[in-house]
């Protein structure tokens, strides 16, 4: 048994990528793919046309077929996933054929192929490891890494071929999928700019246990009536965005059972999906679907909110442009239940208006086969209303989506989830979407002011009274705390914060106070008011009215009261944008608010249970690699409402799973993988001296595991690097070296160095802190007179080189340092007007010498540019005019390429 186990774990250290290749071909062939020889483009097109012409059951003509491939060559990627699932005409003199590309009603009967190693050149030349075809089409890419290699770099890889060889039918590919043999993950195309590692998946089975071997993998995800479906059925094309975006398998298996479910059984049940997880997708994909049952009269889904109504109706239609028309007022309700829409989006409270004043108008439907989705089913469905609704339509079945169930241990009364729903048809809690990165864990800081530090918290909660709460001292110092805390927590501003407190005399008592010791701070208030509440010296409204007078001084609006549901929406739309710094609320946008740009909250009231979890959550949407948490700042003693509310709605799982460790855990976790840095270099001296690239390599992935825990350290407000086994000075020149290295990457073709396909993660790297403006301050201080003039020009540079973002402007700032700071005269001009001036006559200078260079028309060049300013697209027809010389199509593709390379270069450079 030893000797067995040591063999195969022998095996898989060294099994190679070929061998990978060979195991998996293999697989497919053995399950009902044809494996066939494809070299090249050439073979690609003569293997498309006779899979295209079995599939329609015609013969096309070569002229017929090249208006074909033209036809399928234009277009972004995006044109092409709807052309896919579109048909073609082909005009003949006595009919029009239509022809087919995929067969999406009866997926099986798809014509499913497997090549490998297929040799396509455009920029460079490269080579596909594994290419499946479904009816000639190349709609799966499949690479792969030799185990123990990081499945990063085969997403690299794909980047690579996105930029540099996909061409032809090979824009066509709807998924990829990568592995090293011991995990596998899939993701669908898109455009480059919006694919990132953190938005791959794993496959997984219904119990949501992931399936991440390569051999298990092909067994289930690329069985071929699965993945047919995959591509038929589960992916959603969202026109908005004009993004491809592909259900994950908790999605997939939580539609199939509610379909069966109202199909079939013909039953209630709920969806326990935890929030952050894609809900309103999977909602729009059950809704498709059953739309489309002809056994089905309606689909209604239900929401608790107007907002919500307009915001889901949005949601949808970016799916599937019109798919849906909002019900603005009961009457329009009426009018869409009596008249021929299947799906209809209204609120809980229009409905239950419909059935009690109008129920005579829609007698027609009482008795139909109706579908009601709820969405967030833990809120207002407890209610009369529901009740109404259901008694009236006497065929109906409901379905419902919540993060948070309600229990018997977190209800009001005696109703929970499964008694108004019945069976939970499927859950994917927030153990599980930590687990899979798509949501974030979280880190809780509990803080009760300075006399309380040291305060057990039944102490804190003996002296929890209305008069100390909301004493001046008691919020003097919680005030304190939070600009203190807010550059730390929120990454210098890189993201933004909010404040929820228990009602309206704090709030203006809190906005006071930050207005004063910070009146830099950005900061909004929302909240709704009681008509007939009692005042005490001020009406709640009047002071919300003087809030959003502050507000359209920020922001140059012009909103008020009067105007709320538009200053509301104008709130979120500059929370998502990062224009607000803090949101002050009581009970708004703590439920249905989405902002991945959100990353602290900070929390003055009590709260417990659904209403705990669902506050904290707005924290922890996925953004990039600095936000690895969502940072929950309490100031009151809710440590053991937090931890009753995760157990209740994780399972039981162990709170490590979802909230961060003490600040200790990471220190000392930095400390040891500091150690295992300087086992392979004990210096920057070292550091600098690798010659082969496999111990840059190795450098480069030591350092950035030092990198990953240090950026968790960055958000603890008693950080120092004190506690740690480097000096600051020290991390700061391995940082240089480990930059120096990734500035070392050639790409040259097929001969690419070992380190491009390395995630750098250079985003961990920022300092917000240290910016052109920060940079300017200091060259306000130098003086050519003083002795220390060299020291202090070589620290401006050594920190402009430790700066990611800076970097590519060093040569730029030694120059100004060099030409233009001794001459200048400080009495008539800043430093910081006379840099401007120097970069502005640089940006003219480089783009004058890429017209020159590149031969291109001036004018339209200048065109181009301003256009990508504005609006960060190329119009490659403008780019085309351009040119000056005539090209031959290959050249004019390669060329408009490298103008566009070029261009990002010189913008990005004098950006600041």
């Amino acid at each position: 048994m030893k000797k067995k186990l040591m063999k195969d774990l022998k095996k898989m250290s060294t099994e190679s990528e070929a061998m990978l290749e060979s195991k998996l071909i293999d697989e497919l062939s053995n399950n009902g793919y044809e494996k066939i020889e494809i070299k090249d483009e050439e073979d690609l097109n003569k293997n498309f046309k006779k899979q295209i012409e079995k599939l329609n059951d015609i013969e096309l003509t070569e002229d017929e077929f090249k208006k074909l491939l033209i036809y399928l060559d234009k277009g972004s990627i995006f044109d092409k996933a709807k052309k896919l699932r579109e048909r073609y005409p082909i005009k003949r003199e006595k009919e029009t054929k239509h022809i087919v590309f995929l067969n999406q009603e009866e997926w099986c009967k798809n014509i499913f192929q497997v090549a490998n190693q297929i040799r396509i050149e455009n920029k460079y030349k490269n080579r596909y490891d594994v290419t499946i075809l479904i009816n000639g089409l190349p709609l799966v890419q499949i690479e792969l890494k030799k185990r123990g290699v990081e499945l990063k770099e085969a997403f690299n890889q794909i980047d690579r071929y996105m930029q540099h060889s996909y061409k032809g039918l090979f824009n066509y590919i709807q998924i990829f999928v990568i592995s090293n043999g011991v995990d596998t993950k899939y993701f669908s195309n898109g455009n480059r700019s919006d694919m990132k590692f953190e938005f791959t998946y794993f496959w997984k089975d219904e119990n949501n246990k992931n399936i991440k071997k390569l051999d298990e993998f092909t067994k289930t995800f690329l069985e071929k009536c699965n993945l047919a479906k995959m591509i038929s059925q589960y992916m959603v094309l969202n026109h908005s965005s004009k993004k491809l975006m592909i259900l994950r398998a908790y999605q997939k298996y939580a539609v199939e059972s509610v379909i069966k479910q109202a199909k079939d059984i013909k039953q209630n049940g709920y969806i326990w999906h935890t929030t952050g997880s894609g809900k309103t997708l999977t909602s729009f994909k059950v809704s498709q679907l059953l739309e489309k049952e002809q056994s089905i009269d309606k689909v209604i889904f239900v929401v608790d909110r107007r907002d919500l109504d307009t915001q889901t109706t949005k949601e949808f239609n970016k799916f599937t442009p019109d798919f849906i028309n909002p019900t603005d007022s009961t009457n329009i309700l009426v009018e869409e239940l009596t008249g021929n829409n299947k799906l209809i989006i209204t609120t809980i409270q229009k409905l239950d208006n419909a059935v009690k004043n109008d129920a005579k108008k829609i007698q027609e439907v009482k008795d139909k086969r109706i579908i009601f989705i709820y969405d967030e089913c833990h809120r207002s469905q407890f209610g009369k209303m529901h009740k109404n609704i259901h008694d009236y339509f006497t065929k109906s079945l409901s379905y419902g989506f919540t993060g948070t169930p309600i229990f018997p241990k977190n209800s009001m009364g005696n109703k929970t989830t499964n008694s108004i729903f019945g069976e939970r048809l499927h859950q994917y809690l927030i153990k599980d979407a930590i687990a899979d990165n798509n949501v974030l864990g979280f880190s809780v800081d509990y803080y009760g002011g300075a006399e309380l530090n040291n305060s057990s918290d039944q102490e804190v909660k003996s002296i929890n009274k209305e008069e100390y709460l909301e004493s001046d001292e008691r919020l003097d110092q919680i005030t304190n705390f939070i600009i203190e805390s807010y550059p730390k927590k929120t990454r210098n501003k890189k993201f933004n914060a909010m404040l929820t407190v228990s009602r309206g005399g704090i709030i203006h008592k809190y906005y006071k106070l930050l207005k004063e010791k910070d009146p830099n701070l950005k900061i909004a208030v929302i909240y709704t008011w009681d008509a007939n509440e009692e005042i005490q010296e001020k009406h709640s409204r009047d002071y919300l009215e003087e809030y959003i007078q502050d507000y359209n001084k920020i922001f140059k609006t012009n909103y008020n009261t009067n105007t709320f549901r538009e200053y509301q929406n104008d709130v979120s739309k500059r929370m998502k944008n990062r224009d607000i710094d803090l949101l002050i609320v009581k009970d708004m946008f703590l439920t249905g608010f989405d902002s991945p740009i959100l990353n602290t909250l900070y929390v003055d009231r009590k709260f417990e249970y659904h209403t705990l979890l669902q506050a904290y959550s707005r924290t922890n949407r996925i953004y990039d690699k600095t936000k690895s948490q969502g940072n929950i700042v309490c100031f009151r003693p809710l440590e053991e409402e937090t931890k009753e509310s995760i157990k209740l709605f994780s399972d039981n799982r162990p709170l490590e799973d979802i909230l961060l460790r003490e600040y200790e855990f990471y220190v000392k976790e930095f400390n040891n993988k500091l150690k295992e840095l300087h086992e392979v270099v004990k210096t920057v001296e070292d550091a600098q001296n690798l010659e082969s690239e496999d111990k840059k390599k190795n450098f480069v992935l030591k350092f950035r595991n030092m990198i990953r825990t240090k950026n968790k350290l960055d958000i603890f407000t008693e950080f120092t690097f004190d506690d740690l086994k480097i000096k600051e000075q020290e991390y700061n020149d391995f940082k240089s070296v480990y930059l120096d290295i990734y500035d070392e990457r050639k790409e040259d073709g097929e001969n690419i160095s070992v380190l491009n396909d390395i995630d750098f993660e250079l985003v961990l790297l920022r300092n917000d802190k240290i910016n052109v403006d920060y940079i300017l301050k200091l060259m306000e201080d130098l003086d050519l007179e003083n002795k220390s003039y060299q020291h202090d020009k070589e620290n401006i540079l050594k920190k402009v080189r430790e700066t990611e973002q800076l970097r590519s402007k060093i040569d730029l700032i030694e120059r100004f340092i060099d030409e233009n700071l001794g001459r200048m005269d400080k009495t008539e001009t800043t430093v910081e007007e006379e840099f401007d001036e120097f970069m502005r006559k640089e940006r003219k200078n480089e783009f004058c010498k890429l017209i020159t260079d590149e031969r291109l028309d001036e004018k339209i060049t200048r065109e181009v540019i301003s256009d990508y300013e504005f609006s960060e697209r190329f119009d490659d027809t403008l780019i085309k005019e351009s040119f000056t010389e005539e090209l031959k199509f290959k050249e004019r593709k390669e060329k408009k390429n490298k103008i566009k390379d070029k261009i990002k270069k010189i913008i990005e450079r004098f950006t600041y």
